[in-house]
């Protein structure tokens, strides 16, 4: 059975036109389930009787059970979801005094192996369906409003695709949760604060450009191929040459800054040269710089940098005219930090390669 999170609102109305409904119902109904948190169909008090009783046996509006919901001391939460009876993946609300962000996933772990990432540890198995990435919003909305009653807590006002998963390798499915997140009949988000961060998927980059509206963050980690082919692999296939190229084009046709996001690894990416390198990278650029702590996992042999030598790096960029700014960690006491997110993902596809995504030709 279609599952109604599945589509944006065209495809919805398409879809009611299918089976036979009007297509401004498709408005009456989104109206009903993201504005009112109402996904009973028989309580949608301005549908025809008839057509409740038809939609409740032709639309879904299940959402992944929760298996777990881990608090931290400084106010993050983080959800297991069970996508199925052995995967699930993790979903983390980063509350601030300005702002509520959501950390949303986009795939059953992943498959690029990033050295500084707990989701690459659990290999990979599949794309998240776009039901599967907006039912961690709507989750998340309705949950909070349980705990903290309607008025009393701060309102998711930022998604972030940066949970598991790469999202440019789910192209498909997390363009069209970005429509869903932007539509006034749905969460009604800024295009300003719903940001798509990748690896460096450079065709997908491309088209990200050209046929979505989100902002774009791009895992850097450093500003040399030789270090960032170790520490970020995709390099390999493309080096930064052809991802700065890509980004540059997005700036260009989209007249918005990237983020640059930078994971700071004890005498790997931290040094004075590695700084100065950044800065002659970005400099010339409408760039902004995020200075990320490395939050250790271990499993892992890495080790962090001191906030001595992160600030040090942080004021050769100032010098240099570069925005940058140090991400404060939060969540790292119920393992929600960036870079943290295990998930559970018990069944694996290892064979699956880079270069057989769709996302990648």
């Amino acid at each position: 059975m279609p599952n109604f999170f599945n589509y944006n609102r065209q495809e919805l109305a398409e879809l009611l036109e299918d089976l036979g409904y009007q297509k401004f119902r498709s408005e009456q109904l989104m109206r009903w389930v993201y504005h009112q948190q109402e996904t009973n169909f028989a309580k949608m008090q301005n549908i025809p009787k008839i057509m409740r009783s038809e939609l409740s046996k032709q639309l879904t509006t299940e959402l992944p059970p929760v298996q777990s919901e881990k608090v931290s001391s400084c106010g993050t939460i983080k959800w297991l979801l069970g996508i199925d009876a052995k995967n699930a993946i993790e979903t983390v609300y980063i509350p601030e005094s300005k702002r509520a962000t959501l950390c949303i996933s986009s795939q059953i772990g992943c498959a690029l192996a990033c050295q500084f990432c707990a989701t690459g540890l659990t290999g990979f198995l599949r794309n998240l369906t776009t039901a599967e990435i907006i039912s961690q919003v709507f989750y998340a909305n309705k949950r909070l409003e349980e705990i903290y009653g309607e008025n009393n807590f701060r309102k998711i006002s930022n998604v972030v695709f940066m949970g598991m998963g790469e999202p440019l390798l789910n192209e498909a499915n997390v363009f069209r949760a970005v429509d869903i997140l932007l539509d006034d009949l749905a969460f009604g988000l800024s295009k300003y604060k719903v940001t798509v961060s990748t690896s460096g998927i450079v065709p997908a980059i491309e088209r990200l450009t050209e046929n979505c509206k989100a902002a774009l963050a791009i895992s850097i980690h450093s500003a040399n191929d030789q270090t960032r082919n170790k520490i970020v692999p995709i390099n390999q296939r493309y080096p930064l040459e052809k991802l700065i190229k890509a980004c540059d084009n997005y700036t260009e046709k989209t007249k918005r800054p990237i983020t640059y996001e930078y994971v700071m690894l004890k005498k790997i990416n931290d040094q004075k040269e590695d700084a100065q390198a950044l800065a002659k990278l970005l400099g010339p650029r409408h760039a902004k710089i995020n200075l990320i702590p490395y939050n250790v996992i271990k499993d892992l042999k890495l080790e962090a940098s001191d906030q001595t030598t992160i600030q040090k790096f942080k004021e050769i960029l100032n010098k240099k005219g570069l925005i940058t700014t140090v991400r404060k960690t939060r969540g790292d006491d119920i393992s929600a930090a960036c870079g943290q997110l295990y998930g559970k993902v018990k069944e694996r596809n290892k064979k699956i390669r880079v270069n057989e995504y769709q996302a990648t030709r």
